[in-house]
């Protein structure tokens, strides 16, 4: 189709990934995120630290008991006594249950509020990533695969609202749980908690090492699982022509060349990952065992009790357990990160203005259009519109024409303003189509492409689509105009009948005729068919002809087309090639010329013959 923009294909797959650009400021704007959640945060701070507190004195009351026991037993053997005091026991025990169902239930509690953090903050950003997309220009769809933008409002969010989930809450705990049971651990012997001290400096150094060589691998874990998705959604979505054109054996090798790449930075961020727990296991069995020999000297020496030995022991055995969780925190926050890092790159996406300083208003629009001077390039260095200039009045037919690539669907891009002008202007009504709001100028235009469009939904919601408040007797009316009203009544299931996602359960000439059908509801005051006819029979196409010409009377209409039979009564006909006009006039006019439309017109006849 003429004057076609570059498209999105699967582009290159970038070098291996990186870590986060800027790791600190994107962690600063998931914060901003957080923060406005800060009294719930405050909350699950609360409820997180009470639970870890009670959860970590325990083992120093569980010491109480085995000393209680030990004294009992020696007393029992010395004989100097009454025994081992089982009511104490078992009122240490009670007070030891007691801590033990608050701390769970505290723990319960702080887990249902940050669960409910993250999924609001996952929805704000789905919403934000959802409005953005309608706020962003054309020309950043034409450089990306859909996959690659879907797997930001999906991968990368779900990855955000799983980390945020337990990675906020485990920083919390695994703080107080530190710092707790290092408080506990002093109380009982600062000489046992400087020699548990040692294990430290080694798991920090143990993490560092980790986290610097499994952060870039979380990056391209991310990327790469985008890619992957774009290259299904690509294939899954053209599965009939990969199969017409043999082309099994090429998708499979470029999806199985993608998910190696996938696989690849997957397993190593992974792996790395997962050595964290074995590394914390043997640096916190080396404190381990030299707590237990000091302890042991100590009590030979009655510096500390027996049952103490057992607490420290015990808060030996967690301390190690808050330092490898951290050291996991550290590593989801890579991930995190990197999610983050995507989805704010995304929202930060340069946008189209909306909204002009001094919109004029759209209710007053006649349908006068006005080229002047008007030039245009996708890129900068290549121009596709050379000083295109046309005067248009209210209520004429305008057919364009021309051979692929001469710019005719770029020139109806530019009037919907899809993208801006280079230089020179488009006016409506005398106006500037910039003074417009964005939204506004649209409403003005009804535009059948033709590539169809259809959602998963009834045929009575996809013709609805033009009209959101459409009655049912007016979206009858609509179909009746677009002569698609007999074949809907001929399903079993009538306007009700549901289409699948690609609606490949009717032909693409009735795909067709529902969108011209949706136009025509519309209601529009200036009309662009792109191709209209094209993907439709002889007779179908003399069928919608007739109803396009009901509809196009007293509108502008823009027509596009290659069939230069269909065009023959239209006011003025702009022949265009290489972006210039090089010939206009009606039909007749043009044939008289014997030039380039009399060539194009004569040729479709000999192609025919």
């Amino acid at each position: 189709m003429g004057g076609r923009g570059p498209m999105g294909g699967h582009g290159a797959v970038g070098a291996a990934g990186e870590k986060a650009n800027d790791f600190k400021g994107t962690m600063k704007k998931l914060f901003e995120y957080i923060s406005e959640y800060k009294i719930s945060i405050i909350a699950v701070f609360i409820f997180a630290v009470g639970s870890t507190i009670f959860s970590i004195v325990g083992p120093k009351i569980l010491g109480k008991a085995t000393t209680k026991i030990f004294e009992g037993l020696m007393e029992k053997v010395s004989g100097s006594g009454g025994g081992i005091d089982f009511d104490a026991i078992g009122r240490i025990l009670l007070i030891l249950v007691a801590l033990y169902i608050v701390s769970a239930i505290f723990s319960f509690i702080q887990g249902f509020i940050m669960s409910g953090i993250s999924q609001k903050i996952s929805y704000k950003m789905r919403n934000e990533l959802s409005e953005k997309i309608n706020r962003l220009p054309m020309k950043y769809f034409d450089k990306r695969t859909h996959g690659e933008i879907l797997s930001r409002i999906t991968n990368d969010i779900d990855t955000l609202s799983q980390s945020l989930n337990q990675s906020l809450t485990q920083l919390i705990t695994s703080v107080t749980t530190m710092v707790g049971i290092l408080i506990m651990m002093l109380s009982i012997s600062w000489i046992m908690t400087i020699s548990a001290l040692i294990v430290i400096p080694l798991s920090l150094l143990s993490v560092r090492m980790v986290v610097k060589r499994s952060q870039k691998y979380f990056r391209s874990q991310q990327e790469f699982l985008g890619h992957v998705n774009g290259q299904v959604e690509e294939t899954y979505g053209g599965q009939s022509i990969v199969r017409v054109f043999n082309k099994e054996k090429e998708v499979t090798e470029e999806f199985n060349r993608l998910n190696d790449r996938l696989y690849d930075s997957a397993w190593r961020s992974q792996f790395l990952s997962g050595m964290m727990q074995p590394i914390m296991g043997f640096i916190g069995n080396f404190g381990y065992v030299v707590v237990s020999i000091l302890g042991g000297y100590l009590a030979i020496r009655k510096t500390i009790e027996v049952g103490d030995i057992q607490s420290f022991i015990q808060y030996v055995r967690s301390f190690t357990q808050p330092i490898n969780q951290l050291a996991q925190v550290t590593n989801m926050l890579q991930s995190t990160a990197a999610a983050a890092e995507r989805v704010f790159e995304f929202l930060e996406e340069e946008e189209e203005v909306q909204v002009a300083e001094n919109p004029v208003p759209i209710d007053s629009v006649e349908g006068n259009i006005t080229f002047e001077h008007v030039n245009f390039g996708y890129n900068e260095n290549k121009t596709i519109i050379n000083d295109f200039s046309i005067d248009v009045k209210k209520g004429q037919k305008i057919a364009i024409v021309g051979p692929t690539g001469a710019g005719k669907t770029t020139i109806v891009k530019l009037l919907m303003r899809f993208y801006d002008v280079n230089s020179g202007a488009i006016k409506i009504d005398g106006h500037d189509i910039r003074d417009f709001n964005r939204n506004e100028l649209r409403k003005a235009f009804g535009m059948v492409l033709q590539d169809t469009w259809l959602f998963n939904g009834s045929i009575k919601e996809n013709i609805k689509y033009g009209k959101l408040d459409a009655t049912d007797e007016e979206i009858t009316a609509a179909s009746k105009s677009a002569n698609v009203h007999h074949f809907i009544k001929t399903l079993n299931d009538g306007y009700n009948t549901v289409l699948d996602e690609e609606a490949s359960n009717i032909s693409q000439g009735q795909k067709q005729l529902l969108t011209i059908a949706r136009a025509i509801l519309a209601d529009p005051k200036v009309l662009i068919l792109d191709e209209a006819t094209s993907s439709v029979d002889t007779r179908t196409e003399l069928l919608i002809q007739k109803a396009m010409d009901n509809l196009m009377e007293g509108r502008t209409s823009f027509i596009i087309a290659h069939r230069l039979s269909t065009i023959k009564d239209a006011d003025v006909i702009l022949v265009m090639n290489e972006g210039d006009i090089v010939e206009h006039g009606n039909h007749e006019e043009l044939l008289a010329k014997g030039g380039f439309y009399a060539k194009l017109y004569n040729s479709q006849f000999e192609e025919a013959v």
